[in-house]
C-alpha cells in the first residue's frame, strides 16, 4: 500500500522529535553565515561561490543520505513524484524542522501519449520546493553588491539534495528560481531528475 502524503509528513515529524542532536537555530543561522562570507572573501567571485557552496552541500547530502535512510526505514521510492513528497515532508523536516510545499511537473511532452504514472518516472520530470520559511537566512540582508554579482546564499542546500540523490541512483540538477533574499516573492528550488544511475557493483563480482 503507497504511503499518503499526509503520512509521509507524520513520519518526519516522528523523526524531527526523535532527534537528540539538534542545534540552536540561531547559532546554525549565524554559523553558516559566517562561512558565506568566509567564501566571499576568499573568492572574491560570487559565482565562484555559489559553486563552492553546492560543492560543500553535496559532500554533505552524500552522508547524510545514510542517516536518513537507516532513521526514516523508507524503502525505495516507485517514481520521482514521490520522491519530492519524501525530500519535502521527511528530509526537510527531519533536519531543519521545515515543510516545504511541493509542486510536479512530467517532462517534456513526447511524440505519443503516455499515461502520467509513466511520466513521472522518466528524466525531465521534476518538481518545485517552495520554502516559506529558511532558516539559513535568518538575520541576513544581501548587499547590492551581492545582489548584482548573482549571490544564492542558501545554495549548499542544492548541493545537499543532489548528493543525497545520487547516492540512491538518481541523478539530478537543482537550482533556485527564486528566493526572498533577492527581492522575489518566494523562495523556491526546482529539482530535475537527468537520469538513473546503476548500481555499482563492486570489483570482483559479477
Amino acid at each position: 500500500m503507497a504511503t499518503t502524503s499526509k503520512q509521509y509528513k507524520a513520519i518526519g515529524e516522528d523523526l524531527w522529535k526523535s532527534r537528540t542532536d539538534k542545534i540552536n537555530s540561531e547559532l546554525f543561522a549565524l554559523t553558516y553565515g559566517a562561512l558565506v562570507v568566509q567564501l566571499i572573501q576568499d573568492y572574491e567571485d560570487y559565482a565562484e561561490v555559489n559553486k563552492q557552496l553546492e560543492k560543500m552541500g553535496y559532500n554533505i547530502g552524500t552522508r547524510l543520505i545514510e542517516d536518513f535512510l537507516a532513521r526514516s526505514s523508507l524503502g525505495r521510492c516507485s517514481d520521482f513524484r514521490e520522491v519530492g513528497e519524501v525530500v519535502a515532508k521527511v528530509g526537510f523536516k527531519s533536519f531543519l524542522n521545515i515543510t516545504p510545499t511541493v509542486a510536479h511537473s512530467g517532462p517534456p511532452p513526447p511524440s505519443r501519449p503516455t499515461s502520467t504514472a509513466q511520466q513521472s518516472g522518466v528524466p525531465g520530470s521534476s518538481f518545485i520546493l517552495t520554502l516559506d520559511e529558511n532558516p539559513l537566512a535568518e538575520f541576513v540582508e544581501l548587499p547590492d553588491e551581492a545582489l548584482e554579482g548573482g549571490l544564492w546564499f542558501s545554495n549548499v542546500l542544492c548541493g545537499v539534495l543532489r548528493g543525497a540523490l545520487e547516492m540512491v541512483q538518481m541523478q539530478v540538477q537543482v537550482e533556485f528560481l527564486s528566493d526572498v533574499l533577492r527581492g522575489d516573492e518566494s523562495t523556491e528550488i526546482r529539482v530535475t531528475l537527468l537520469k538513473y544511475l546503476e548500481e555499482e557493483v563492486p570489483v570482483g563480482d559479477d
